[in-house]
């Protein structure tokens, strides 16, 4: 089993990404085989691990998924690897609430019984760093904070102010310190960095990365505290059973999954899910495919439809394709962006609005200064591609952009809580199904083979 190490952060915004990116690089050039995972639900930072490692990366979301998704997942795919870095999502201890460690950081480190790197910005401390660290290291006794790395260094005196405070006051190493350097800095924009498919992480920034963590940070040691996490292999069996539905000969299904800049937030355990419940996943690009794929329904994830809303609107022929394919009764799954481009319009960032596919008939705006971004768990009140009335899900949102008022005759499938707030929505129309909530099929181990059994369904009707 290969040696884990989670990446954590005193916050967001301290350099966990550079810092993974920069080990998972230099690992790599040393010959190891490097698995790379990401607490929580994000969609871009896998995408970059998987330019630098060549190996899919996979979320690890305690919230949405619990105790044994996770580790099966880790188990599944870790088993090949000599390394695996997990990196974490905000502060160590920040998740789905105040008062515990549900979806944090934190959470995952000890279900694996990984150790962490903590990594602070001390751009603006010295022996205070220490106290820090001794801070994150006593909130929670069961975590082992293993080793420290400083970013964001003003100079080599500043590095040994730092090593000198963290090793006489705390029980993590001093592992290394980051010089401040704004080469090593990813592009970003309203939903977080620029993504892997438009090409942010070149093969010159892969170089920086990796010789500056190679040049500041101990890796030998880094990899001596690292340790084999705690995957459970009879958990990985159980989960395996899950995926198959009292040994029924799978589906064969075809899925059309919107993928390009404009479509690109998914995540690589669901994907595998379609596929185990027997669909054939034909991956195409709303934005430049001059037609629709012919199959049995659509999945359209998130993204950035919002920037490319005058292509997606001039290529007409796709647009005119899934109108009809909806009319016809098509499944068709949008969550997020995917709904965006099923609007009557969209305000795209030129500020002006454009014609979309027309299945919701409402206006999407965009909002930059609002930040729409939670966990939701959803009920389902009504029967829908995913499932019946009944099922229980639970997902995400995060978006900038503002849906207009909805009629009261569309159907609401959805019952939405988040937080204290709960709300219909789930926008039901014929066989398609839109919502800003992006839901993770992990948390419900039937949507999947609920999805692709409606359109062996839906396919049976046109036949």
């Amino acid at each position: 089993m290969a040696r884990a190490l989670v990446i954590a952060g005193t916050s967001s915004g301290v350099g966990k990404t550079t810092v993974t990116l920069g080990l998972l690089e230099a690992y790599r050039r040393r010959g190891l085989r490097v698995q790379a995972f990401k607490v929580g639900p994000d969609f871009i930072d896998p995408g970059l691990y998987e330019l630098v490692t060549g190996r899919a990366a996979y979320n690890l979301d305690g919230w949405m998924c619990g105790r044994d998704h996770v580790r099966a997942i880790v188990a599944r795919h870790a088993a090949e690897a000599d390394v695996v870095i997990v990196e974490g999502v905000m502060g160590c201890f920040d998740g789905a609430e105040a008062t515990s460690n549900d979806g944090s950081t934190a959470q995952i480190a000890k279900w694996l019984d990984a150790p962490v790197v903590l990594v602070i910005d001390a751009s603006a401390q010295a022996r205070s760093a220490a106290a820090v660290v001794r801070g994150f290291e006593a909130f929670d006794p069961q975590l082992r904070v293993a080793a420290v790395i400083a970013n964001r260094l003003g100079s080599e005196g500043h590095a040994r102010l730092i090593r000198d405070a963290v090793g006489a006051t705390c029980q993590a190493e001093f592992v290394g310190g980051i010089r401040r350097d704004p080469a090593l800095e990813l592009p970003e924009r309203h939903l977080g960095l620029v993504t892997a498919v438009e090409g942010v992480l070149t093969a010159e920034l892969r170089e920086c990365l990796a010789t500056t963590i190679e040049r500041s940070v101990d890796l030998d040691h880094l990899l001596a505290v690292a340790a084999p996490p705690s995957s459970g292999g009879l958990v990985a069996a159980i989960e395996g059973e899950r995926y198959r539905k009292g040994g029924e000969a799978p589906l064969r299904v075809r899925i059309g999954v919107a993928h390009d800049v404009a479509f690109q937030f998914y995540y690589r355990g669901y994907l595998g899910r379609l596929s185990e419940a027997g669909a054939e996943l034909v991956f195409w690009s709303p934005l430049t495919d001059a037609d629709a794929p012919d199959v049995d329904g659509f999945y359209f994830g998130g993204g950035y439809p919002e920037l490319h809303a005058r292509a997606l609107a001039d290529n007409a022929g796709v647009v005119k394709t899934i109108g009809e394919r909806a009319e016809a009764g098509a499944p068709i799954y949008a969550e997020c962006g995917g709904l965006m481009y099923l609007a009557a319009r969209l305000e795209g960032t030129d500020g002006e609005p454009h014609a979309m596919v027309g299945v919701l008939p409402a206006v999407v705006s965009m909002s930059p200064r609002h930040l729409t971004l939670g966990y939701s768990e959803v009920r389902f009140v009504d029967d829908t591609p995913l499932g019946p009335a009944g099922t229980v899900a639970r997902g995400h949102e995060f978006h900038c952009s503002t849906l207009g008022a909805v009629p009261p005759d569309v159907p609401r499938a959805y019952r939405v809580l988040r937080g204290e707030r709960e709300y219909a929505e789930g926008f039901l129309i014929g066989n398609t199904l839109l919502s800003y909530v992006h839901l993770h099929f992990g948390s419900n181990p039937k949507l999947a083979p609920n999805f692709a059994a409606a359109c062996a369904k839906a396919r049976r009707r046109s036949c």
